[in-house]
């Protein structure tokens, strides 16, 4: 039961970070920061909200008393306000295909977590399905001349965050809130400075823009307590295979609706990632599948 509802879980948070790409632009003439910081502060407000709706208080408070716990939230926050900087940045100048590959990226990065920090083993197949998207990341690279740091940059700072939430091991809604707990300080200090130097654009483009920078919180939380929930009920490994659904639409919408530019050597690393990723996921299912029968035959004896 915990296997399956992590499984919804995760296809509902990707689902919805795969639209994201539509959301930000609506939030212009605001800068990167003024957005990263109403996430912040209208995600925390959300998330007290709902920690006094589902009595979670006092979970919460026995949270902040562990150190450990704590510690590492501290830094899951910080790892995803950068994450959340870098991607505002990327979809606001036109980088949502690249944006795209980082999530393409990062099941394969959630997959080397695991075995270089939680001791999960890979499979010949795997490794070579792992080559085969280093050689795409490589033409990428060649083909841009230089490196897509924008998806290594999203891959890695989600992948770490991803495993330290597993290393939590705390509730979905008490992390979330703690996460952000630690950033609203700094999210509010710059509103206010943002403000007093008439910088600030909440009520300056009228109420429907107001309500957008409001909605901030729910499109931000709503996902991460999907994520965070999914997170402590299944692999690491299983939950890199479900982001295939987050990149896929961000890919579409960057070709289909922006109509952002696909050259012959993009197209190229983008397909030797897809093939990657197919093989990665075929291989994996396949073993748990062969896996599953000899344990089906044993319990029906």
């Amino acid at each position: 039961m915990d296997f399956r509802r992590g499984m919804l879980f995760g296809i509902a948070a990707y689902t919805m970070w795969g639209l994201f790409p539509l959301y930000w632009p609506l939030l212009e003439p605001a800068g990167v920061l003024e957005i990263l910081s109403h996430r912040v502060v209208w995600s925390a407000l959300f998330m007290m909200l709902l920690v006094a709706l589902t009595r979670r208080a006092g979970s919460l408070r026995a949270l902040t008393k562990d150190r450990r716990k704590a510690a590492i939230l501290l830094i899951a926050a910080i790892l995803i306000s950068f994450n959340w900087g870098v991607y505002i940045w990327a979809v606001n100048h036109d980088h949502v295909i690249e944006s795209s590959l980082g999530y393409f990226i990062n099941p394969l990065i959630n997959v080397l977590l695991g075995v270089l920090l939680l001791g999960e083993q890979l499979r010949l197949r795997q490794w070579a399905a792992l080559a085969v998207a280093a050689v795409g990341v490589v033409v990428l690279a060649v083909d841009a001349r230089a490196l897509p740091w924008i998806a290594l940059v999203l891959a890695g700072s989600f992948g770490f965050y991803g495993l330290l939430k597993k290393w939590a091991d705390a509730g979905a809604i008490e992390s979330l809130t703690l996460e952000t707990l630690f950033l609203i300080p700094a999210g509010m200090i710059f509103l206010l400075a943002n403000a007093a130097r008439g910088n600030g654009h909440f009520l300056g483009e009228g109420a429907d823009h107001s309500l957008l920078f409001v909605g901030i919180g729910i499109t931000t939380a709503i996902p991460l307590l999907c994520f965070g929930a999914a997170a402590t009920r299944i692999p690491l490994s299983t939950l890199g295979l479900l982001q295939y659904i987050g990149p896929t639409l961000q890919f579409v919408i960057g070709v289909a609706l922006l109509k952002e530019q696909m050259s012959g050597g993009r197209w190229i690393g983008f397909t030797l990632v897809w093939i990657a990723l197919a093989a990665f996921t075929m291989e994996s299912l396949h073993h748990r599948r062969s896996n599953a029968r000899p344990l089906a035959a044993m319990q029906s004896q």
